[in-house]
Parts: structure tokens; C-alpha cells; sequence
């Protein structure tokens, strides 16, 4: 399958096969992929909750998750966040291969860019949430699994469940597995004229 099929056939599929179980390499190869995508500044700050523990998952979507089955049916269960502070956490680890003259022309930009600016620490963590679940949805499509992105939780009861850090930002959950239902039809994009301009609206 080339990208743009991936991009195409993609679909938020909500009845997966229980019983099937993704193996070691095709769940570390998934997460490979998903770790390709960019980042502002390369510093890859999300992380990744794998939702492993079927009584957690269970007790999720019977109080948190209004009984949405991909959240215990799904092969894997992965809730994204990212570390809103990573721009300060040893920022020289994430151009350890660049040339000397690149790595320190940003990592000096980096303090500036982000020093102060916490709603924009919070936007860019989101943004790169956002682009990395995209790949993860459609590395899934590719290894012929179905997905589901999931915002319809109890954020910060999830938040509490999982001891995430103060510095932290949560994001949805992408449910991965194999598709027992086909999905609904599309039901329709907006036409390019209304979504497309030139320079300015």
C-alpha cells in the first residue's frame, strides 16, 4: 500500500477482534514508525502510555470512557502525551548526530524560543501529539491493521490513573488492531474552495 491509499482507506474503525494479539516486532516496528515523525526543535516530546493491563483498560471504558469497546477489543491501546518541559531536559541529546555548528545554533535557540511562552510549550506538545498519531494511524493501515483515535475520556481521571508528571500534557488515545466491521461511509469533505486560500481569507 504507497501513502496515499494508506491516507484514503484509513478509517476510525470502532469493533476490533478481541482475541487478536499483535506480536512483539510488529508492535516495536509500529512504534519506530511512529517515533519518524517531526518535532519543533527534533525534541521528540511525546511519550507513549501503552494501555496494557485489560483490568485498566476494562475499568476505563466502563467509568472513564462511555463503554466505547476499542477500548478493551483493540490489539493495542496507546494514549498519547508529551513532556511540555523536554526543551530543558538535556536538550543537546536531541542533535547528537548533527553537525557540531547546527547542534548549537539551536540548541541555544531552543531556551529563547520556548522560555516564558508556557501556552506555546503546551501548543507545540499538542501539535506534535497530533502529527505523531497521524503516522501511528497510518503505519497501522500500511501493516494492515484499522485504527480508532479516541478524545472521549475522562482526561484527568485517565491522568490520575496513569501518575502522568505535572510537566506532562495528555492527548487522545489511538486504539489499533484488526477490524471486525466495515466503517460507515465518509460522510463527505468540504469542498477545496471553502477550505483553500491564496495569501490571505
Amino acid at each position: 500500500m504507497n501513502t496515499i491509499d494508506a491516507v484514503y482507506q484509513r478509517r476510525a474503525v470502532k469493533n476490533f477482534d478481541p482475541d487478536h494479539k499483535m506480536s512483539d516486532a510488529e508492535e516495536r516496528q509500529l512504534l519506530e514508525a511512529t517515533i519518524q515523525a517531526p518535532t519543533s526543535f527534533n525534541i521528540q516530546h511525546w511519550r507513549f502510555v501503552i494501555l496494557r493491563d485489560p483490568e485498566l483498560r476494562a475499568r476505563i471504558r466502563k467509568e472513564l470512557g462511555n463503554d466505547q469497546a476499542q477500548m478493551t477489543d483493540a490489539s493495542l491501546l496507546v494514549l498519547f502525551t508529551a513532556d511540555m518541559k523536554a526543551w530543558q531536559k538535556n536538550p543537546e541529546r536531541y542533535w547528537a548526530n548533527a553537525p557540531k555548528e547546527v547542534a548549537e545554533l539551536l540548541i541555544n535557540w531552543m531556551g529563547p524560543f520556548h522560555e516564558g511562552r508556557e501556552w506555546l510549550q503546551r501548543d507545540e506538545a499538542q501539535r506534535s501529539i497530533g502529527i505523531a498519531m497521524q503516522t501511528m494511524m497510518l503505519v497501522a493501515q500500511e501493516m494492515g491493521y484499522q485504527s480508532c483515535p479516541m478524545i472521549g475520556f475522562d482526561i484527568d481521571k485517565v491522568a490520575e490513573l496513569i501518575q502522568l508528571p505535572e510537566d506532562h500534557v495528555m492527548g487522545p488515545m489511538v486504539a489499533i488492531g484488526k477490524g471486525t466491521k466495515d466503517s460507515w461511509p465518509k460522510p463527505g469533505q468540504l469542498p477545496l474552495d471553502e477550505l483553500v486560500f491564496e495569501n490571505s481569507f
